[in-house]
């Protein structure tokens, strides 16, 4: 039986026994109800008012002896009234009782309690008197003896009339006694029953739901979240819906240990090419400081050997040329030999010979006897591990490293020596050029030297060698000949290097015009943007319901509009980033499964609201994991399924995503090798593309024609991107498509585990081109880009809580510092509705004389780019002020260039947000500074 029919039926059972249980109950009741209302009404009250009366007087005797014995220092205004309140609440019971006595004797009774009660009073009157008059304490004591004979009757006339209405109510309960006994076996019996059968049916049920319920608790506590890697599992052999509880666990424990893994897989990842990365660029940083192979070999064997944990070392660098060259040891770690340049290797002698043969890399796990021995202070050690590796350069080996270690060379280190080698042939190359210039200019001295010599002795022998004398002078000719073609040489060298300096210099003046473009771009176009966002979000909430349906629909397309103009300049902006090659790609793990359910997730409700059919068709033998830059790639398959979407009023738009057939990647002539290709086809039944527009939509700002825009609006830039963003990932996007039939766009995408296998040339190339400075200027216009994409985050301190200063600004007075007055009447709105006093000055200047004028100034909101005195100046002036030092100021600019937020903060501002500004979010931050201000 299920736990939900459990549950039925134990709670049918427990209702019908309480419904008989009820029932044999207001039965009896209402048999003993007329017996029992004498006592309750009648009897009970007359004892309860006796028992009060006696209570009261008691409460009235400990206060008086308290007013006898009491210090002069003490206050006994309060005793004094509750002695006179008790004495009224007496007399008001004694009248009631009055009222219902009905028996000669009970009157009689009270008529005595009256009279000596009264008798009592007068006694505390008259000490009352005495306490005004200033009698001492023993006075009133004797007052007080001089009525205890009367006080004693009092209280026995009390307890007489007490026990006589509790003779009446004994005889009245032993008449309903008679009733009571034969319906309380009916009762109980009922009760017995009712509480079996509940009890029955409870532990019944709670049985073999706690049964259950342990197994799945047991299963829970035993998990160990210190290590996720394997986890406890539940049974299931019983179906109810605790079974599917402990099936949902166990598929949850199977995917947290899934993911667990790959989590720690990723992070140790991570973790060795950080490292790798890091010391590689250290190693490379040697390179310019050597001007000798020699030196050059030193630093390099005694840097990286600790680093690969090698304890021997040896660098071999190439001696002669062809086959007749040899590898000779230039330099070595702990080695510890006298003559370091004593050991040469042809190619194919020994295994740095074999090495420098196969070019290729030699690794030895098992070192035979006799190696060489890493050698301590107390002893020596035989290695475990050697690595010899090739340093190439042009199909050329010319040089070979040795290093030996006591454990194993890891992946990691492996790595890393790969990293060190690509570069150490270029540096090697380059030193040995510089060395080769040098040997031949010290040649070309020597020579000159020699025809000098030798002109002399031509001179002296000039009679016996007239016959060579024109022979020499032709010589001679031909020697200037050259000489002034070494020197035209020389002059178009100088010329050309002169030229190659102007166009770097042209090349860098225009990327730094390049760069304030785009800076000053996003800010005039921001500036008025912000507005439009802010004045129709605000416009749209209408929080007060002033404005009509229609009004308020308005408003939602202007802020609609706004953000489409924003997701413009965006895209303008990524265009830009790809155009000077710096927009960063981060190669990576991507989840197939992951990848298509979120593109089901995201345009599932687009096919719902056009009443379009969407599907996603899986190929066969996908793979599980691929490797490429995941955010581009859904930015390149959304930019293609928005399309679709837009373009098709009816039928369907599908995606299939399959394992790229080799016939495919011919077709598309791919540049790129990899094992595996995804191909991602998005298929629709739209209006088509015409075959003399297919290859125009691939370029910015173009769509099929001008009807087609007119219709179906947009910026024609989605399609630029993506074609930018696939060959940027090693792939690419075709068409196919017959106008009025729908179209079929295709992206083949390679995975690439290691990334774009061109990416370090390209840098090479770039780098030989461009100047330092030039660089920093890109470096600086790609971090524009970036910023120009992201929204600044308000991080609000996380000791407090938004609940504790909602209302916080409610009162404060704010300064408004900005020179367009559109974003001044916006923020006035905006802060108008949190009760704000506002100041607005339209730079720092008039800023610094508002301060000047107020004495309490809560916030300051400053904008950057203004005349007269600009953001950064008047920030700084105002920390400088005593009065307004410590005010917060949030610095708005939609001039969002690298290293503006780090300026603001250095200059003195509290917190930097760019613009187009969020409402939530500067309210948000501007709580969180007033608050800690």
């Amino acid at each position: 039986m299920s736990f939900k029919k459990k549950q039925f039926v134990g709670l049918g059972i427990t209702v019908i026994s309480l419904v008989v249980l009820l029932s044999v109950i207001l039965i009896m009741t209402n048999s003993m109800k007329t017996n029992m209302l004498e006592i309750v009404e009648d009897r009970y009250y007359k004892v309860n008012k006796a028992t009060d009366i006696r209570q009261l007087f008691y409460e009235t005797d400990r206060q008086l002896l308290f007013v006898i014995n009491r210090d002069d220092s003490e206050d006994i205004t309060d005793n004094l009234a509750n002695i006179a309140e008790n004495r009224e609440t007496v007399r008001n019971n004694i009248v009631e009782l009055e009222a219902v006595l009905n028996k000669n004797q009970t009157k009689v009774l009270l008529r005595n309690i009256e009279e000596r009660y009264n008798s009592f009073w007068s006694m505390e009157q008259e000490i009352v008197s005495q306490i005004s008059n200033g009698a001492s304490n023993e006075d009133l004591q004797a007052i007080y003896v001089s009525q205890l004979d009367t006080r004693s009757a009092l209280l026995q006339d009390i307890s007489d009339f007490k026990d006589l209405q509790e003779s009446y109510m004994e005889d009245t309960l032993a008449s309903a006694n008679e009733t009571y006994q034969t319906l309380i076996i009916t009762m109980i019996a009922a009760v017995i029953l009712s509480l079996l059968i509940i009890i029955m049916t409870t532990l019944w049920v709670i049985r073999s739901t706690n049964r259950r319920l342990d197994e799945v608790k047991n299963g829970i506590k035993d998990i160990n979240y210190d290590d996720l890697s394997t986890l406890p599992r539940l049974t299931t052999n019983i179906k109810d819906e605790i079974g599917e509880i402990s099936e949902a666990f166990n598929t949850m424990a199977s995917s947290i240990e899934s993911y667990h893994v790959k989590e720690k897989q990723f992070t140790e990842e991570i973790g060795r090419q950080n490292w790798v990365q890091t010391n590689s660029a250290d190693i490379i940083n040697l390179y310019h400081r050597n001007v000798s192979t020699d030196s050059l070999a030193e630093k390099f064997i005694a840097t990286l050997t600790p680093l690969m944990d090698a304890k021997l070392g040896a660098f071999y660098l190439l001696d002669g040329e062809g086959k007749e060259g040899t590898y000779k040891k230039v330099a070595t770690y702990a080695d510890g030999a006298e003559d370091v340049g004593g050991e040469a290797y042809k190619l194919r002698e020994g295994l740095v010979g074999q090495c420098a043969w196969d070019k290729k890399v030699i690794i030895l796990e098992d070192v035979p006897e006799g190696y060489s021995v890493v050698t301590t202070g107390i002893g020596h050690i035989k290695p475990k591990s050697i690595i010899i590796a090739p340093v190439i350069i042009k199909d050329e080996v010319i040089a070979v490293i040795e290093m030996a270690t006591l454990t194993e060379f890891t992946k990691t280190h492996r790595q890393l020596l790969n990293k060190v080698l690509e570069t150490l042939g270029i540096a090697i190359t380059n030193i040995l050029g510089r060395m080769e210039v040098e040997r031949l200019l010290l040649e070309s001295q020597a020579q000159t030297e020699e025809l000098q010599s030798q002109s002399e002795e031509l001179q002296a022998q000039s009679e016996e060698l007239q016959t060579q004398s024109e022979e020499l002078r032709m010589i001679n000719e031909q020697l200037e000949e050259r000489s002034r073609d070494a020197e035209q040489k020389s002059a178009d060298l100088q010329k050309a290097k002169t030229e190659l300096e102007e166009k770097a210099k042209q090349l860098q003046l225009s990327s730094k015009y390049k760069s304030e473009f785009l800076a000053n771009m996003s800010h005039e176009l921001r500036t008025p943007l912000n507005s439009i966002l802010l004045l129709s979000e605000m416009l749209a909430e209408d929080p007060e319901g002033q404005l009509t349906d229609e009004q308020r629909e308005f408003s939602r397309v202007i802020n609609s509009s706004g953000q489409d103009l924003l997701n413009l300049i965006n895209d303008i902006l990524d265009l830009s980033k790809v155009e000077v090659k710096k927009l960063e790609v981060m190669f990576g793990e991507v989840n197939v499964e992951e990848f298509i359910n979120r593109l089901e997730l995201q345009f599932t409700h687009i096919a719902k609201h056009k009443k379009l059919d969407y599907e996603i068709v899986r190929g066969n033998q996908l793979p599980d994991v691929f490797f490429t830059d995941e955010q581009r790639l859904q930015q390149i398959v959304k930019n293609l399924l928005s399309n679709a979407f837009k373009f098709t009023e009816q039928g369907k738009v599908s995606v299939t995503i399959e394992k790229a057939p080799k016939r495919v990647l011919l077709r598309a002539n791919v540049n790129v090798e990899a094992d595996t290709w995804l191909k991602i086809s998005v298929e629709d039944t739209g209006i088509g593309i015409s075959k003399d527009k297919q290859s125009l939509i691939f370029e910015a700002f173009h769509q099929g024609d001008g009807a087609t825009m007119r219709k179906y609006g947009g910026t024609g830039l989605g399609l630029s991107i993506s074609k930018e963003f696939s060959n940027l990932l090693g792939g690419s996007v075709f068409v196919e498509s017959e106008e009025g039939e729908g179209s079929i766009f295709t992206l083949l995408i390679p995975s690439l585990p290691k990334g774009m296998p061109q990416l370090q040339e390209v840098e090479a190339a770039w780098q030989e081109v461009a100047s330092t400075s030039e660089t920093e200027l890109l470096e600086e216009e790609n971090m524009v880009l970036d910023m120009a994409r992201k929204e600044e985050v308000i991080r609000a301190p996380q000791t407090v809580e938004e609940e504790d200063f909602s209302n916080i600004l409610k009162g404060k007075t704010v300064v408004v510092v900005d020179d367009d007055h559109r974003n001044v009447y916006a923020l006035n709105n905006a802060l108008n509705k949190e009760d704000m006093n506002i100041l607005t000055a339209e730079n720092g200047l008039q800023c610094l004389d508002i301060l000047h004028e107020n004495e309490h100034v809560d916030i300051i909101l400053m904008d950057i780019m203004m005349p007269v005195m600009d953001g950064y100046k008047a920030i700084k002036t105002i920390r400088n002020l005593e009065k307004h030092k410590d005010v917060p100021i949030i610095a708005l600019t939609a001039k969002a260039m690298k290293g503006d937020r780090e300026k603001c903060l250095e200059v003195g501002a509290s917190d930097y947000i760019s613009k187009p500004l969020k409402l939530d979010q500067l309210l948000s931050a501007m709580r969180v500074w007033v608050a800690k201000n």
